[in-house]
């Protein structure tokens, strides 16, 4: 009878280690915008994507609307970095916060194109900015690309950079975009993303500037009158996880959730260049006058951006990484 009692519990304990060794690592990933956003269907396409290509052994649950850590971007870094966030995705502008050299990547009118923007987020141009993510404790698994940005506001088209006198923008909390749209003679106004809505329909603000899907997904519509599309400025998605949770995971899995993620970028393009004549459609049926620059009034705004590249380069903090990347776009 003994010895059946120690044959079960052997068996008992071969079964848990089984199972522990087939049991899913779940993992959480947070981003800053509602279920039906771009970023957040691209969250979700990639842990489909890492599902099937795990065979089940790695499941990752997205979380919107940056309710893991209440909303704050700021907090957000810092909770991946520590561990209390697994997976994050996040404005690469929010980065540059914490790490200057990220403001090289939002300097206005730096890319031509879309295409020459994602050739630089996949190119050795990226290994400094790898470098900083990886000194925050967080492990840096791609870098999405995200549609130029457009302005939009209550009071007038805007078709040249004097339009903008005098008009109160919420820009995000970053130097570069302080000093680009003053230069200007607006009055950019740094606000967490989370206050935008109440502050454009209590006009503490005119307007805001964000990629097009923005004021569609964020409903922005309902209180702004006019857009351009100036695409003034491009800015990333930097997908990160807690570099502790990274470590602990077996290579084959570090391996699925890269691949993943270069997989899940190329479909995040083909998604947003696929909806963008559906938004700007929605947008209009919606009330928005919206206007495309010519060549000629688009020339006046990089300008403006031109004139203060000695400036970006001393908010970037790293001469010699902005040379290069001058160099990479053909503006050394």
């Amino acid at each position: 009878m003994r010895s059946k009692g120690i044959l079960a519990l052997v068996a008992a304990v071969v079964f848990l280690f089984v199972a522990q060794a087939h049991a899913a690592t779940t993992l959480t990933l947070s981003t800053p915008d509602p279920d039906n956003s771009s970023i957040t269907v691209a969250a979700m396409n990639y842990a489909k994507l890492v599902k099937e290509a795990s065979n089940g052994e790695i499941e990752i649950k997205v979380f919107p609307n940056g309710t893991l850590y209440g909303g704050d971007p700021g907090a957000a870094v810092k909770q991946l970095g520590g561990g209390s966030l697994d997976m994050l995705l996040l404005s690469a502008s929010l980065y540059a916060n914490f790490k200057p050299r990220f403001i090289a990547i939002s300097v206005p009118y730096l890319f031509d194109d879309m295409d020459q923007f994602k050739s630089y987020l996949t190119s050795d141009a990226v290994n400094k900015l790898n470098e900083d993510v990886s000194s925050m404790r967080i492990q840096p698994l791609g870098y999405w690309p995200r549609p130029f940005r457009v302005i939009t506001n209550s009071k007038i088209l805007i078709k040249k950079p004097a339009d903008l006198t005098g008009v109160k923008l919420r820009v995000p909390n970053n130097p570069l975009w302080v000093e680009f749209f003053r230069a200007m003679d607006a009055a950019p106004t740094p606000m967490a993303f989370g206050e935008v809505y109440n502050a454009l329909q209590l006009a503490v603000v005119d307007g805001q500037e964000n990629p097009i899907s923005i004021p569609m997904d964020a409903k922005f519509y309902e209180v702004q009158k006019y857009l351009t599309f100036t695409n003034h400025i491009a800015d990333a998605w930097v997908l990160g996880m807690n570099q502790r949770k990274w470590n602990a995971l077996p290579d084959a899995h570090k391996k699925i959730l890269q691949d993943c993620a270069a997989q899940a970028q190329i479909e995040k393009i083909k998604y947003d260049d696929d909806n963008s004549a559906e938004i700007e459609a929605f947008l209009k049926d919606k009330g928005m006058e919206i206007y495309r620059l010519t060549p000629e009034e688009h020339a006046e705004f990089v300008k403006v951006a031109k004139s203060l590249y000695p400036r970006f380069g001393e908010l970037v903090k790293d001469d010699d990484f902005f040379a290069k990347t001058l160099e990479f776009v053909g503006k050394k």
